[in-house]
């Protein structure tokens, strides 16, 4: 199953890139190409993400679908908090932060409002899923 997952999500960001977004950029909602570094292999990566938009911020949230645990680049973000994505044909450079719980409540209702399926997710774990800012213009 985790190969199929990793064949699946290399073909999506090839498809993304390939059509600048046009196929691969909405799946429900909006999706962006998260780059990272690995922490631990300093090997680049790129995960297509769910995002929505707070201001000039984009948000995304690390819910690995209810797992248990939170998803690889989740770490890589801690690690390297500056990178790129890219929406659609656009390639931003963003600084990375956790929500704090405050901010966290207000951009999960959000959240949750444009998407229920992540309510769900809330219910299949016992962490509480973070949400991280992207704020734009950071290099």
């Amino acid at each position: 199953m985790k190969i199929f997952m990793q064949m699946w999500m290399a073909i999506h960001v090839f498809i993304y890139r390939l059509t600048n977004g046009k196929i691969g950029g909405r799946m429900g909602s909006e999706v962006l190409l998260l780059d990272t570094v690995g922490r631990k292999s300093g090997k680049q990566r790129t995960n297509p993400v769910m995002f929505f938009q707070d201001g000039s911020a984009y948000v995304i949230t690390a819910s690995a679908g209810g797992g248990p645990a939170n998803p690889g680049w989740y770490y890589n973000l801690q690690a390297h908090p500056q990178t790129t994505i890219q929406v659609m044909g656009q390639r931003i450079h963003v600084a990375a932060s956790e929500a704090d719980p405050v901010e966290r409540e207000r951009l999960w209702a959000k959240l949750v409002s444009q998407s229920p399926q992540f309510k769900r997710y809330e219910t299949r774990t016992t962490r509480k899923i973070p949400m991280l800012i992207l704020k734009p213009g950071q290099e």
